[in-house]
């Protein structure tokens, strides 16, 4: 058999085990395996798929991950996720809209200590949107606030996803973190502006609360220490080189930890959930890992990656409309799978792709992150909407569309600056390394 029509039949095969239901992580495990020994044998195929788990479970780039999400979990259970949105309240509270620009800003803070989107998302369903509902906030505009808030768990370093990217492409993962800074205040900034946008058309949809006197804004922000210490230590550590990634990562996750010991809110159950929780999150992401590796074996043998660079190359085709055309795809993609599901199955024929246009692949990572993120909120599925359809049933599914239409032309119009500057994204990096 024609190893590009083994590629694709492959593909075709991996697809319907997803839709099956079949773990991602598995499938892409199985298809690979089997394609690879179709073309150069069980032997080394199966040799394959005890050499590349092996060589993941060793590597300490990855190891990182387990640490990361552990550091988030304690975090939210020490009650942080809480501080830092009281803090963003008495800054921002009074304005008009200031609630949802308080949820923006606090899950910006909370993923700084946490990395995931969807738990952020999580975290922020229970923290935030009963304090905007209790306060006569629309249920569109508060749901919206939560669920495109929860995106920027994984552009703001550090982040799961960047982690995961660098293992999977071999970048450096500080040069990531360090491009993520300019992207992820950009995201801050648009989510900030599509609010006020979102009240001038509908004052309704936000009423404005008192402002608080000095001395309580004061005792908010002291009240957040907690959140300002850990990611002080956490990223002022990496960004300083006293740490290293993974050792800022363990000093994190013992930092939080104490918060949450100290602070009374670690029980048995309490510490059980948290750990279970983290390994359950660390387990899908290492599974995924080990099937994406076999499967761009078989990417490979094949052809297929190359095969697509080929015919990219020889048509005349402006590059940004192949750049635009993946995001497309992507987008379409973050509305189906999740974030890490998105970023695996891909990566395979995409990077190629990006590497023979010229692109840088610190850039590509970013850009990767943000189109991800934007797939999570978009219709018909978007995984953040369904998180928080499924916590508030009484809120119509079309509502929270509705409200998450501003933040998704925010996200539309940041991710098309992004791609057309990609200095902005690489000018930290460069002038930092």
């Amino acid at each position: 058999m024609d190893p590009l029509i083994l590629a694709v039949i492959g593909c075709a095969a991996m697809m319907g085990l997803i839709f099956l239901h079949v773990p991602i992580g598995v499938s892409m495990a199985l298809v690979g395996v089997v394609g690879f020994a179709h073309v150069v044998g069980w032997g080394p195929a199966l040799s394959l798929l005890a050499s590349e788990p092996a060589s993941a479970m060793g590597s300490l780039d990855l190891a990182v991950i387990p640490l990361f999400m552990l550091m988030g979990s304690l975090a939210a259970a020490s009650g942080l996720a809480t501080d830092v949105y009281v803090m963003a309240n008495a800054l921002f509270g009074h304005r008009r809209g200031g609630l949802a620009i308080t949820t923006v800003a606090a899950s910006a803070g909370f993923g700084a200590i946490c990395g995931s989107g969807v738990a952020t998302t999580a975290t922020f369903g229970r923290v935030a949107m009963p304090e905007m509902l209790a306060r006569g906030y629309h249920a569109g505009l508060a749901s919206g606030a939560v669920a495109a808030g929860g995106t920027l768990g994984i552009i703001v370093p550090p982040s799961a996803m960047m982690i995961l990217y660098s293992v999977l492409t071999e970048q450096s993962v500080l040069q990531l973190f360090t491009a993520a800074i300019i992207p992820a205040l950009m995201a801050v900034v648009f989510y900030a502006i599509a609010v006020q946008l979102a009240v001038l058309r509908n004052p309704g949809a936000a009423p404005r609360s008192d402002k608080l006197p000095i001395r309580e804004r004061l005792g908010a922000i002291a009240q957040a220490w907690g959140v300002i210490l850990l990611a002080v230590v956490v990223l002022g550590g990496i960004y300083s080189g006293i740490f290293t990634v993974n050792e800022a990562a363990a000093i994190g996750v013992v930092i939080a930890f104490l918060f949450a010991l100290l602070r009374r809110r670690l029980d048995r159950a309490t510490f059980l959930r948290v750990m279970a929780e983290a390994s359950g999150s660390t387990a899908m992401i290492y599974i995924m890992v080990f099937g994406a590796t076999i499967f761009s074996y078989f990417i490979s043998v094949t052809g297929g990656a190359s095969f697509i660079v080929g015919v990219i190359s020889q048509a005349s085709v402006d590059p940004l409309v192949v750049i635009f055309g993946i995001l497309l795809l992507y987008i379409i993609l973050g509305a189906f799978f999740d974030e890490v599901a998105a970023m695996v199955i891909t990566l395979p024929f995409v990077i190629p792709v990006i590497q023979g246009l010229g692109y840088d692949l610190v850039w590509w990572g970013i850009i990767n992150v943000v189109v991800i993120g934007i797939g999570m909120i978009t219709p018909p599925i978007g995984i953040n909407v369904m998180l928080l359809n499924s916590m508030y049933r009484d809120i119509k599914i079309t509502t929270i569309y509705r409200g998450i239409v501003p933040f998704l032309v925010a996200d539309l119009l940041r991710l098309a600056i992004l791609v057309m500057f990609p200095a902005l994204t690489l000018w930290l990096p460069r002038i930092m390394g």
